[in-house]
């Protein structure tokens, strides 16, 4: 598997949903391939550096992924065809996919603040636990007081 970037313009006059409908289609081509998404990032409407297909603004959507050339072909193909698509580029960044030292130091980081949060979810809980017991033997002494 290679590791690929691809940068798609879409046109500006599209909606959020069929802005969707094509970033799915093109994620569904790449794990149809066995291929895998390490990114989507929506960069939003943009102004154009030239007029593309008489637009000076288009919605831009970055795609990262690791998959086979098959896929890059495929989703290219369908880009193609898309009049919906403005513009696209891919390019590959690894030859073979390894997980890059982000990745890595972000699932790391991830790992580390689900184990901090069990930390402070046990912490919680005993303190929950201390202060039930507390107003329990409150309500045993005051029924005592009482009697």
């Amino acid at each position: 598997m290679r590791r690929y970037e691809t940068i798609v313009i879409l046109k500006p006059s599209l909606g959020e949903a069929e802005n969707q409908a094509i970033i799915d289609r093109a994620t569904g081509t790449i794990e149809e391939f066995e291929g895998s998404i390490v990114k989507i990032d929506m960069w939003g409407l943009r102004k154009t550096a030239y007029p593309i297909m008489k637009e000076t603004q288009g919605y831009y959507v970055y795609i990262q992924y690791a998959g086979q050339p098959a896929a890059v072909d495929e989703m290219e193909r369908v880009f193609r065809i898309d009049d919906k698509v403005m513009k696209y580029l891919t390019v590959k960044l690894q030859d073979v996919f390894t997980a890059l030292p982000e990745d890595e130091a972000a699932k790391e980081a991830e790992s580390e603040s689900v184990a901090t949060a069990e930390k402070v979810a046990e912490k919680v809980e005993e303190k929950v636990e201390e202060k039930v017991e507390e107003k329990e033997k409150a309500a045993e002494s005051e029924e005592k007081t009482e009697e």
